[in-house]
């Protein structure tokens, strides 16, 4: 049976699931410079979740050269016994990649995935040669493969003190606790080769190979976060792995509140939460202008601020400590809360400016699974782009705050200022939308013929199948919007366009 990884190959070679110092373009078989890259993803040295050598691509300047050079069937067979032996002989603790073979543009690669490893730091032979016995640590600096300085080799037996919460068995658990359709769902909207062929896999096989379980074949048990995205009730095994959004329409000091708790799979309860507030709490507001057609629109808090605020308390969150995230809404702000707060490395002033930037992420693993379903970019990138949401939007710049001892983090998005207008005056006519359909929105967004992504980006939307459930869908189903190859959907020239009757409802 063919191996695949976990992964789509052509997404692997654009880069649009891995970032390039994950990534490394090998030729040909070089036993030697392989090795000490192995090594250094094994090594994981900022908690990226290792990484992937591609063998049979050349690289320029760090982009992969296509198509491929290619490996010939006789090369891969002795690459993956050498492959067998150096990771018994060359590196300590004992190491092996998982490979696989693609055909790719009419050419055999062989990709090595080397996540990071459970047992670092990991060090290897310096040199193969028979008369040579040096060893040394190897880390990933940017692009490249070196040796680790004095002071990394310092901090590297720092982190080998513990294993990331998210990468640790969990021995409470068995590999029914794993769900099939979750995990089938997940490869299918990654685009993995898995999805396609994962029937003839057992469920002990597919989650080794996807790095959410492990262990000897006697006693395999699922990873953390195995559990966390591909468990129907995670609150099981991790108490409080929840969002609670509540409302206060008169304040938190008012009598009224309404309170709506989403439980289950980590990327089901961002999408379902996510959903949830821009349905009944995101609005857009329309001031029609006397002296000029134009009409000014703003929203309360702008969507893409609300999807990355939340995305990164999912993601940075603890999953020891049993308190939710909780996200509240009143007139005048939405704040979100999360426990702990960031890295003490980090200093609250650079926060706030969004140049704070972590090289260590709590939960590594969690983060590899929401960037490939695109909900997070997981490079210090959210305040950034929290910021410049909000500027966009002309609303107040947010806030960012902790405690002394880094305890909680709270994310404060306030209102737009005009989004509760005083009394109209004959020069201004305020006219306060308070709820923007999904279908009109993408007629709104629609500008001629755009393919499905020129779409999605159009409206600032981040999750590709929140997009086509929320907003593709109910928009072609109301005939506002069509497809130019309507018998074809999945066609690769697929364009969108507005209906006559989108047009008509772009002029009520």
């Amino acid at each position: 049976m063919e191996t695949k990884l976990p992964i789509n190959i052509s997404d692997l070679l654009s880069k649009r699931t891995v970032e390039s110092e994950r990534i490394e373009y090998k030729s040909g078989w070089n036993p030697e410079s392989i090795l000490h890259s192995i090594c250094a993803f094994a090594n994981d040295f900022h908690n990226l979740g290792g990484g992937y050598i591609v063998i049979g691509v050349e690289e320029n300047n760090g982009q992969p050269v296509l198509p491929p050079c290619g490996l010939m069937s006789e090369q891969i067979d002795k690459i993956q016994k050498e492959l067998l032996n150096l990771g018994h002989a060359a590196i300590v603790p004992a190491y092996h990649p998982l490979s696989a073979v693609y055909r790719y543009m009419e050419k055999d690669i062989l990709v090595l995935w080397v996540p990071g490893g459970e047992s670092r730091p990991y060090k290897s032979k310096v040199s193969l040669s028979a008369n040579k016995n040096d060893w040394s640590w190897y880390i990933r600096k940017h692009t490249s493969t070196k040796k680790a300085s004095a002071d990394e080799e310092h901090e590297l037996m720092g982190l080998a003190a513990t294993v990331p919460f998210d990468d640790r068995y969990r021995l409470s658990a068995s590999m029914q606790d794993l769900s099939p359709r979750l995990i089938q769902e997940y490869l299918t909207a990654i685009g993995s080769d898995l999805a396609a062929g994962n029937e003839a896999l057992n469920i002990d096989d597919i989650s080794r190979r996807m790095n959410i379980a492990g262990g000897p074949t006697e006693a395999i048990f699922p990873k953390n976060v195995g559990l966390l995205f591909f468990n129907e009730h995670p609150a099981r095994f991790f108490p409080a792995t929840q969002i609670d959004v509540v409302y206060f329409p008169e304040g938190p000091a008012g009598d009224r509140f309404e309170e709506k708790v989403f439980s289950g799979p980590l990327d089901k309860i961002t999408r379902d939460a996510l959903n949830y507030i821009n349905r009944n709490y995101i609005k857009e507001i329309v001031i029609k202008h006397a002296d000029k057609p134009e009409a000014e629109r703003f929203w309360n808090f702008p969507l893409a601020a609300v999807e990355e605020a939340v995305v990164n308390a999912v993601y940075h969150r603890s999953y020891e400590i049993r308190e939710p995230i909780e996200i509240r809404i009143t007139p005048e702000e939405l704040v979100v809360l999360s426990f702990p707060g960031p890295d003490r490395s980090i200093r609250l002033p650079d926060l706030q400016q969004g140049k704070a930037v972590s090289r260590r992420y709590r939960n590594r693993r969690i983060g590899e699974f929401l960037k490939e379903l695109d909900l997070t970019e997981g490079r210090s990138t959210g305040v950034p782009k929290i910021l410049r949401a909000m500027n966009n939007n002309g609303s107040p710049p947010p806030t960012f705050d902790t405690d002394e001892d880094r305890s909680f983090f709270l994310t404060r998005l306030v209102t737009h200022p005009n989004a509760q207008l005083p009394e109209a005056t004959p020069e201004v006519t305020p006219e306060v939308t308070p709820e923007v359909t999904p279908e009109e929105r993408v007629c709104r967004a629609l500008k001629g013929e755009m393919t499905r992504a020129q779409l999605q980006q159009a409206l600032g939307l981040r999750d590709a199948e929140y997009f086509r459930k929320a907003f593709l869908l109910p928009a072609l189903n109301a005939g506002v919007v069509a497809m130019t190859i309507p018998d074809k959907p999945r066609s690769s020239k697929q364009r969108y366009y507005l209906t006559a009757a989108g047009k008509k409802r772009l002029q009520l």
